[in-house]
């Protein structure tokens, strides 16, 4: 397990710098520096860190995660790693183990419901509300250029996409983690980031 101060969502990719003694333990393990042999699988468990710190343990951590897996590592001449995953599935943390060599934890795979057609206009919605969102960003800051984005032609990857591209906070991207289903989850999205333009439209107008 990797905890972390942020969330990971399904489908993005996260960039690490690893740089404490357990963690580069558990980079050895998954590229197979230390025995030669890498994992078949090289995948590891992430999670956000409620309360605390990255480094030194002692943190309170949250019990929904992301699946990781290795795309690329790169050990450096100093013992650090820099690296590359991919969010894969969502999993429950049942049980922390203990934290040596490295944080251990008994996990629950979950499983996705299908992609409902009932949820193609909530993706449309939540797609459209989060270009309204960059928009309005960018006519705040003087006419800068629109952040766009393409989504993914797979449904239920697009709608992970957006939750990752949406300019929000760490709990605020565990709720949508957590959500029961794509309805829920889109649904939420859209109420997020109707708040963010109202607060942006609101800047703009001089309030």
């Amino acid at each position: 397990m990797f905890p972390l101060g942020t969330v990971l969502m399904p489908g993005s990719v996260l960039p690490l710098h690893v740089f404490e003694p357990r963690y580069r333990a558990l980079m050895d393990d998954l590229t197979g520096a230390e025995l030669g042999t890498p994992l078949i699988d090289p995948e590891f468990g992430v999670v956000l860190i409620e309360r605390g710190s990255e480094v030194g343990g002692g943190d309170v951590r949250a019990s929904w995660g992301t699946v990781a897996r290795l795309l690329d590592a790169e050990h450096l001449a100093d013992g650090r790693w820099v690296a590359a995953a991919v969010g894969t599935s969502r999993i429950i943390v049942h049980d922390w183990l203990p934290e040596e060599p490295y944080p251990m934890a008994l996990v629950e795979d979950l499983d996705e419901a299908p992609w409902s057609r009932s949820d193609d206009e909530r993706l449309g919605a939540a797609a459209a509300g989060l270009r309204r969102a960059f928009s309005l960003a960018a006519e705040l800051e003087g006419g800068a250029p629109s952040r766009k984005f393409e989504l993914d032609g797979d449904p239920a990857a697009a709608a992970w996409q957006l939750c990752a591209l949406a300019p929000l906070g760490a709990h605020d991207r565990y709720r949508l983690l957590r959500a029961s289903d794509v309805a829920a989850r889109l649904e939420a999205l859209v109420e997020m980031t109707d708040d963010i333009s109202a607060a942006l439209a609101l800047r703009l107008g001089g309030g």
